[in-house]
């Protein structure tokens, strides 16, 4: 299955990259790097990725959309949320980290949907659309086929809860250790949310 992870310039490195980590340790899953375009997406720091434009590859697998300060403007471009929209919908699982849940809010598609996102912009990412059910507490929320996570890191910890839930905790365990990560398995706790 293919896991489409939409770039855009300006994305947090982690935010992507966690999960990739997470998820290239997974045989049955084939990575695709892909944007509104296709072409070189630049990272906050400065990565260069090349891309697959969304229109050529196959939406009906697994979407991840990162956060970062590339979301403030994207929020309100209409063509992104277009076709943000419309693979969202196509996929099987759809899965956000920090504030690309506010990119998927914007669509309307987490209307009357639980969702978290990154605490230190929680307000902010609340603001893009109060019709979500935000959960402030959580370090990741599924709700139907949404997964949406906390800040940064937080999407480390959602992608080994979603490794567990389709291939057993025993995976996602396997998975800590290839990559000596000390998961986070609650996601009803974000040490976070107090802080900010």
């Amino acid at each position: 299955m293919d896991i489409n992870i939409l770039l855009f310039d300006d994305f947090e490195t982690l935010d992507a990259f966690g999960p990739v980590e997470v998820f290239g340790c997974i045989e049955e899953y084939r990575l695709r790097y892909v944007s509104l375009n296709g072409g070189t997406v630049v990272s906050k720091q400065g990565i260069r990725i090349l891309t697959e434009n969304i229109d050529d590859v196959d939406p009906y697998g697994i979407l991840l959309i990162p956060g970062g300060q590339g979301t403030r403007a994207l929020v309100n471009d209409s063509e992104f949320i277009e076709k943000l929209s419309d693979a969202a919908m196509k996929s099987e699982y759809c899965l956000t980290v920090c504030t690309g849940s506010a990119l998927l809010a914007k669509t309307g598609l987490l209307d009357n949907i639980r969702a978290t996102s990154n605490k230190k912009a929680f307000e902010w990412v609340k603001s893009v659309n109060t019709n979500v059910l935000w959960v402030k507490e959580s370090r990741w929320v599924v709700d139907q086929k949404y997964y949406t996570s906390s800040g940064v890191s937080a999407g480390i910890d959602m992608a080994l809860g979603f490794v567990s839930e389709m291939f057993g905790v025993d995976k996602a365990r396997e998975v800590c250790r290839h990559i000596e990560y000390i998961w986070n398995f609650d996601p009803d706790n974000d040490p976070y949310a107090n802080i900010y």
